[in-house]
């Protein structure tokens, strides 16, 4: 057994997130001491190392309740585990998208932008002329200047 700080040593998770995980059952309420103190075994420090490495690929605390109840469960079908994968995989590659539309806007309207004494600055006239859309994909597709 060993106390908070050294599971948090050990799985590489805070003391404050393992607690917190304990808060919302995603990691089983540790066993107390007389005077309250937690105490984790092996298993935990093993479950805390399940939850940092989903957590590392961006998975949703959702999704990790979902991953450990299907770790936990011997009889799973790979099959519910591959849809959380590909679910997450499809997120972040929309994700990804909307970053390089915007950081290729910006990119574009850098590029037009003198950097100089003037005060004229196509950034913030973009900025300031820019409809608000929905989406980061959407607004890094329209812009007043064209530039995108």
């Amino acid at each position: 057994m060993m106390n908070i700080g050294k599971a948090a040593a050990a799985s590489g998770v805070s003391a404050k997130m393992i607690r917190y995980y304990e808060s919302i059952g995603l990691l089983p309420p540790a066993h107390r001491t007389d005077s309250g103190y937690r105490h984790y075994g092996d298993d935990d420090v093993h479950v805390l190392r399940f939850i940092r490495r989903a957590r590392d690929l961006g998975f949703s605390v959702e999704a990790i309740a979902e991953l450990l109840a299907l770790w936990r469960d011997k009889g799973r079908a790979s099959a519910d585990v591959k849809r959380i994968a590909t679910g997450h995989i499809a997120a972040l590659e929309r994700k990804i998208a909307e970053l390089e539309a915007m950081a290729g806007t910006l990119r574009r309207l850098a590029q037009h932008c003198h950097g100089d004494g003037r005060p004229d600055c196509p950034i913030l006239e973009d900025l300031d002329q820019a409809p608000a859309l929905p989406s980061p994909a959407t607004r890094a597709g329209s812009g007043r200047f064209g530039l995108r």
